[in-house]
């Protein structure tokens, strides 16, 4: 009985500092007095997202342990104690042989991402360049929650599609930072407010847009002034309208007078003697040509040029106009 017990009482002390030493440790010992047990190289870690190690494994009997994690989605373990990190959380990977079995917890760290500046402000066509890097150094991945107002490629590169706000976010291992970018609209400015023509002339409009882009211009009447897609205005009628030009929700505005002419005829009071003929002239401010009539051309006739024929005796008007303005003479045509 003496004998046993000095036989026993080693190899229960062993046991017990084996127990108390290791964390994460199960060692158990046979009926035959054999302790079984697994050494690990670490017992906890933290790593990042992507990252590998291993563990080593010395177990009392020489052979490899069987590994299992208690969640492979955070850390996986293969066979040879290889583990790989796959995304944030803790997981516990466990060595075991018959008889025992160690354990070592394993703290998979968020990702975190950091990106050059929180907001930026740009105009359309625009561009930005952002860059941003992620703590276990993985790829980043650009994203744009409105590519309407601004699009961003692989690499961080910004660029403005019209007047809005939209989030540019990069982001990697379920980690993210983002930059609010404003798409700004541009300022615009016309060469001229207020113009004024006379029917037939033409006024080029020039308008100078921050971002470089061409308006788009209108007329709101054309029927007294006409706009190109370059700016050029002809007016058509006496009258007035708005030429406005306009570009990503920004509207400037130019207002054309189409003028009256003033004309002025030669005479104003014309005897002629029947069969007879007489030029009269009339100077046009707009230097168009006017049109002529007559209020009785069965005593007095006119062409287009102005030039009169008496018909029979009597008196008739002559009539003169040009956009708006009329102006007569009076002829009296004798025998």
């Amino acid at each position: 009985m003496s004998h046993t017990r000095k036989t026993l009482f080693p190899m229960f002390l062993v046991f017990l500092l084996l127990s108390l030493s290791l964390p994460f440790q199960k060692v158990s010992a046979s009926s035959t007095g054999f302790i079984s047990f697994i050494l690990l190289s670490k017992y906890s870690a933290t790593v990042d997202i992507g990252k590998e190690f291993h563990i080593l494994a010395v177990t009392s009997n020489g052979s490899l342990p069987t590994w299992k994690s208690s969640n492979s989605a955070i850390a996986s373990v293969n066979t040879y104690g290889k583990v790989t990190a796959k995304k944030a959380g803790t997981a516990t990977l466990t060595a075991k042989i018959r008889n025992a079995e160690a354990s070592c917890k394993v703290t998979v760290s968020q990702t975190k991402i950091t990106i050059s500046q929180a907001s930026a402000s740009i105009e359309r066509g625009g561009r930005l360049k952002l860059s941003a890097s992620a703590s276990n150094s993985s790829k980043i991945i650009w994203k744009s929650s409105k590519a309407s107002i601004a699009t961003v490629d692989e690499n961080g590169n910004v660029t403005g599609q019209k007047p809005g706000e939209t989030v540019i976010t990069a982001s990697s291992d379920g980690s993210s930072a983002s930059c609010r970018v404003r798409i700004r609209p541009p300022a615009v400015s016309l060469s001229k407010t207020r113009i004024s023509l006379y029917r037939g002339q033409k006024l080029q409009l020039s308008a100078s847009v921050s971002s470089g882009f061409m308006p788009v211009w209108k007329t709101n009447k054309p029927s007294v002034a006409v706009v190109d897609e370059t700016g050029s205005v002809t007016a058509v009628k006496n009258g007035t309208a708005t030429i406005t030009a306009a570009i990503d929700g920004v509207s400037r505005s130019c207002e054309v007078t189409v003028k009256k002419p003033d004309i002025l005829l030669s005479s104003s009071e014309i005897t002629l003697k029947k069969g007879t003929a007489y030029f009269l002239t009339a100077a046009v401010s707009s230097g168009n040509l006017p049109s002529w009539s007559s209020s009785n051309p069965y005593v007095a006739n006119v062409d287009s040029t102005g030039k009169i024929t008496g018909v029979k005796k009597g008196t008739a008007y002559i009539y003169c106009w040009e956009d708006g303005t009329k102006v007569r003479a009076v002829v009296h045509v004798t025998q």
